[in-house]
């Protein structure tokens, strides 16, 4: 069986901690993908000295030449991308179809980074004395670390490595324990590409011990995470403690609001594919559904029959349309949440349920699943599944569904299917959210633009497009007055 080291110095390495574990196939486990370093405490120490020791060097290296290395490694990982897409499907779950769009992304984001090395850095400013030069530069900040999650294993590590990259940081990268294998293409990638030693370091493990490693280390300036409320909010607590920078993307439960003028095969197409791509392991993820009760019924009758529909299989099948969820413990955490919503009254409309079969016993599948005439306060409407799940409620008016959408702690994604320009920037106007699609589904994000949410769906900061330099910089402010 083939196994997959740390990266550390710009060599590969075997784990200090002696420690691997394996990669299993979500779909089928008698499919072991392979066994990967497990990085403990003096793993992650070594990670971190290395990048310390390679800031200077990066720092000083033209913000042009950074962008060449990206650049070669955009069409490095591109010249991978079906072995990468394959790698994906088998270790996360997703279909080919989805992982080969997501790894052309991850190409996209490493070109447009790239891109921002030939950007203005700084600003000059006028300044009341005439013989003054009054300017900003934007400088690197020094050692990130970077705990990315197994939903996007390709796309989320980039929109952070990247720019952190490009900026002028060193960068120590904790994927996912979940999704090791595109983790390692990815470091490979940008180390064919160029990079000098120690400027990225790769540190799979688990996240209690590697990860808590990483955010305790002092010599870690800053930490971009995405993953779960309580472990974002606890990095946060620990960075700033000690005077560093933490930027967090965490939960969400995304509303679609569907008016009574709305085209109906649009609505049910949306939020099928916004709550049921990837088996709804998106933190984009449609879960929450208002609509008009002049449509309700119709809708809901056409969006259950177009759910039941659904083909679920392995991902590398070509007509699967969802793949098994991530893991067994995802998959026990959904079907909890399919009991609680049964019991909190909700309906259960499509799936509910696993699949019988001895096949089955060896994969994490779940049952699209519909609920209807639920509870806008219930916990089926207010916490996050990360599965494949939507629950229905009927409102009245517009200002109705506005009001309960933003009746959750989180604001990450919302969604409105409507042909009224004027209730459409009402609801722009009124939604709670850091992003908002009209006609669309919740899902989805353009790398040029910022990315992020309100509320308790992040630390108020911002990733992907311009927005990243915020983070990854800081500002000089420079007072040149002229000698005399």
């Amino acid at each position: 069986m083939e196994r997959y080291q740390l990266l550390i110095n710009g060599e590969w390495r075997d784990p200090a901690s002696g420690q691997w574990e394996p990669n299993l196939n979500p779909a089928n486990t008698d499919d072991v993908i392979g066994e990967f370093a497990s990085a403990g405490a003096d793993d992650v120490n070594a990670a971190v000295n290395a990048a310390h020791a390679a800031f200077a060097g990066w720092r000083g290296t033209p913000m042009v030449k950074r962008g060449d290395i990206l650049h070669k490694a955009a069409n490095l990982l591109e010249a991978r991308l079906e072995e990468v897409a394959v790698a994906m499907t088998r270790e996360e779950g997703k279909t080919l179809v989805e992982a080969r769009g997501e790894t052309a992304r991850g190409v996209a984001i490493l070109r447009y980074y790239a891109g921002e090395a030939s950007q203005p850095e700084g600003e000059v400013y006028p300044t009341a004395l005439p013989t003054r030069m009054l300017y900003t530069r934007r400088e690197p900040v020094g050692v990130v670390g970077l705990i990315a999650p197994w939903n996007f294993p390709v796309a989320i590590p980039l929109w952070k490595i990247a720019p952190a990259l490009v900026y002028g940081n060193t960068v120590v990268f904790k994927p996912a324990e979940l999704t090791p294998l595109t983790a390692w293409h990815i470091a490979d990638v940008l180390t064919q590409a160029g990079l000098p030693r120690g400027v990225l370091n790769l540190v799979s493990g688990m996240g209690a011990v590697a990860g808590n490693a990483l955010v305790e280390h002092s010599n870690v300036t800053m930490i971009s995470f995405t993953g779960s409320n309580k472990v974002g909010r606890d990095i946060q607590r620990k960075l700033t403690e000690r005077g560093g920078k933490a930027q967090l993307e965490m939960g969400g439960k995304n509303p679609v609001v569907v008016l009574d003028d709305a085209n109906l095969d649009l609505a049910v197409e949306m939020v099928t594919r916004g709550a049921m791509k990837s088996s709804g392991q998106k933190c984009t993820a449609t879960s929450r559904v208002f609509v008009q009760k002049g449509i309700y019924a119709s809708f809901a009758e056409t969006l259950v029959a177009k759910v039941k529909s659904l083909r679920v299989g392995d991902g590398m099948l070509p007509d699967t349309y969802l793949g098994p969820v991530v893991s067994r413990k995802q998959q026990e955490t959904i079907l909890n949440y399919l009991q609680i919503g049964q019991q909190e009254g909700a309906k259960l409309a499509a799936g509910g349920g696993t699949y019988p079969g001895e096949s089955r016993e060896k994969s994490f599948y779940v049952q699209p699943t519909v609920f209807v005439d639920a509870d806008p306060n219930s916990r089926l409407m207010r916490e996050e599944i990360f599965g494949p799940v939507v629950a229905l409620t009927p409102v009245d008016t517009l200002d109705d569904a506005i009001a309960a959408a933003n009746g959750v702690p989180y604001g990450l994604s919302a969604s409105i299917i409507s042909q009224d320009i004027g209730r459409i920037m009402r609801f722009i106007d009124g939604i709670q959210a850091g992003l908002v699609h009209v006609n669309d589904e919740t899902a989805g994000a353009e790398p040029q633009v910022p990315f992020g949410g309100f509320k308790e769906s992040s630390s108020y900061s911002r990733e992907q497009g311009k927005a990243a330099r915020e983070f990854y910089t800081q500002i000089k402010t420079v007072y040149l007055d002229y000698p005399v």
